[in-house]
């Protein structure tokens, strides 16, 4: 025990303070990872959620006794991550979370014994509004969703029943494209019998308009769409022709542009045509009459019975009497037609326009300059062969591909001329960023080590200044006299003088830092604070 206490004094307090520091802070540092590493890894269970749906999640937790903890305004919930799907199974069987819509457990919760009509009728349009929310929502991009449906009853002696339709308010994550809004509507078309995709209106929380629902018959495209798939074709197009050319002439050494022209009509054409060639009897109707008259001239008045002379014979004389025969025949032919309807849908290519830009040939001469060489038209030739068959040139449509020769501004550096291997200080992003954190992990480890143990050690190892004593000979040596005694005072040592010139330094030392405080009293107490920091 002395020997501690003996440790303690030689040491001093400040020393034994800065080791005590230092001992709680790695105590502190310690204690921190072993907390950290035995408390469990917390994950969302559920975000965007309603105040209603937390509220009741958070009973079912309390009463699994289940460690949770409330995120943002209570819209999320985060959970111990092991324990996620199996609280997520628990809480579906209970129905949770809705998502601050009725599904159809509508029917579960509600007797039909003594409903109407009506209120079945207004339940299930509640039940089918609730289960596409709950669907839209689960989207990624979708926070929540709200939907309003409209479904008609055929009214009695009505041919015609208006059509249903439907309108949708999203809070979304960002924005959406024209295809994920497409999406939605088919989405909620397809769940309502005879509801067109146009007849579904979307709104986000904004008040912005992202789909109109007009009762068009869905043949026009809008402008947002069509510039978004002029875009898509074009970047597509020049992507494909940018690789195959790369991998002739070099990474770098082509430029290319697309232009697409879009045909926005929609056209129907009908023809038909009759074949003669391929008629077919379909029905053969003959028809044959014949008929006979007996025409004698008895009592009857004739020319030859009016002239003189006549004889009687002539006058007695009987015809044969007239017969007549008809045949009719009647035959219907079925003709061959063929009926062919051409729709064209708008979206189409209308026109490609190509523009490609090839750069030259350097070549390195003695003196390390770089020398630019055209290309030959043969190679030109091949270039625009390549790009017709990537881009599917059809010259009755106008398509036009120009490929030029020309040179960069951008010249390629000797070192690098017909070497695609990457170079020792070509850097990826994720090498800038990885080297960047290890820079900072570095100058975090050097400004403890400079700024923080290196005082500490240096402190605590530091020996005490030992106090000035006087020789042990000095006081016993010195002869003692009086002022009656005929001695002569003996003469003071060396040391003494100088002990006397350093006291007088220091007095006069004392004496102008006494000033400067007088003078600058702040500056001073800044100071003095400054000293017992680092004492400290």
């Amino acid at each position: 025990m002395d020997n501690f206490l003996g440790l303690l004094n030689r040491l001093g307090i400040a020393r034994v303070a800065a080791m005590g520091v230092v001992a709680v802070l790695m105590l502190g540092f310690f204690g921190f990872l072993i907390l950290r590493a035995t408390t469990p890894s917390l994950a969302p269970i559920y975000t965007g959620l309603t105040l209603d749906d937390s509220a009741a999640i958070v009973d079912e937790l309390r009463s699994m006794n289940v460690a949770f903890e409330l995120r943002g305004e209570g819209d999320t919930i985060m959970v111990p991550r092991d324990q996620i799907t199996a609280l997520r199974m628990t809480l579906a069987q209970d129905g949770l979370p809705t998502r601050g819509q009725v599904g159809y457990e509508i029917f579960d919760e509600q007797s039909t014994l003594g409903s109407t009509s009506f209120v079945q009728n207004i339940n299930q349009v509640r039940a089918l509004e609730g289960e596409l929310a709950r669907t839209i929502a689960s989207l990624a991009r979708i926070k929540s969703a709200r939907v309003h449906l409209v479904l008609p009853e055929r009214q009695l002696f009505r041919q015609e029943t208006p059509s249903p339709s439907a309108s949708i308010m999203l809070s979304v994550r960002g924005e959406l494209n024209s295809s994920e809004i497409g999406a939605i509507q088919h989405l909620v078309s397809a769940a309502i019998e005879d509801l067109s995709p146009n007849r579904v209106s979307i709104v986000d929380d904004s008040g912005r308009l992202l789909a109109s629902g007009s009762d068009g018959d869905g043949s026009a495209l809008a402008a947002s769409e069509v510039q978004e798939r002029v875009a898509g074709i074009e970047n597509r197009l020049a992507g494909r022709v940018q690789s195959i050319l790369e991998n002739v002439v070099g990474a770098g050494r082509a430029r290319v542009q697309v232009a697409v022209e879009l045909d926005l009509q929609r056209s129907q054409v009908t023809t038909e045509t009759f074949d003669p060639d391929g008629q077919v009897v379909r029905s053969s109707q003959s028809r044959e009459s014949s008929s006979l008259s007996s025409g004698g001239t008895n009592n009857a008045v004739s020319v030859s019975n009016e002239l003189p002379n006549g004889t009687e014979t002539s006058a007695t004389e009987g015809s044969a009497g007239d017969q007549s025969t008809t045949a009719e025949e009647t035959t219907n032919y079925e003709i061959s037609k063929t009926t062919q309807t051409d729709v064209t849908d708008a979206g189409g290519i209308k026109r490609l326009s190509v523009a490609v830009a090839v750069d030259g040939v350097y070549q390195a001469d003695t003196s390390g300059a770089a020398t630019y060489t055209p290309r030959t038209q043969e190679e030109l030739d091949q270039l625009s062969a390549l790009v017709r068959s990537a881009v599917g040139f059809d010259s009755g449509r106008g398509d036009i591909v120009e490929v030029v020769n020309l040179q960069f501004a951008e010249r390629p550096e000797l070192g690098t001329l017909g070497s695609d291997e990457p170079g020792l200080f070509n850097f990826t992003r994720d090498d800038l960023i990885n080297f960047a954190n290890m820079g900072v992990t570095l100058l975090i480890a050097l400004a403890l080590l400079f700024f923080v143990l290196r005082p500490l050690l240096r402190r605590v190892l530091e020996p005490e200044a030992e106090p000035l004593t006087l020789p042990p000979q000095t006081i016993a040596d010195t002869p003692r006299f009086d002022s009656e005694s005929h001695l002569e005072p003996p003469r003071r040592p060396d040391w003494m003088d100088q002990a006397q010139q350093m006291g007088e330094a220091q007095m006069t030392t004392i004496k102008h830092v006494g000033e400067m405080i007088e003078e600058h009293p702040r500056q001073a107490a800044t100071i003095v604070r400054d000293w017992l920091n680092q004492a400290a």
